[in-house]
């Protein structure tokens, strides 16, 4: 198979086996400037300071799964 396509040799001649080349079925798609604009503008805003949740809240969380779980223990041996 000398033909990338998979082309039978004995059929090189017949019009109906036009392919274009990569470069051409690639472009064929695309619009004249194919350049978006960003969804996401990096930088030039103003910086704004995200908020966390406190670390208490994060500790009061996992002391309350604790809890749940030793008296779950506790209650239910």
């Amino acid at each position: 198979m000398g033909s990338p396509h998979g082309i039978d040799p004995r059929a090189f001649d017949d019009p109906r086996n036009c392919y274009p080349t990569d470069e051409e079925f690639y472009a064929s798609g695309r619009p004249a400037h194919p350049v978006l604009p960003e969804d996401r503008p990096r930088g030039g805003g103003g910086t704004v300071s995200v908020k966390h949740r406190g670390t208490w809240a994060t500790v009061a969380l996992v002391v309350c799964i604790v809890l749940l779980v030793l008296m779950g223990i506790a209650l239910f041996p």
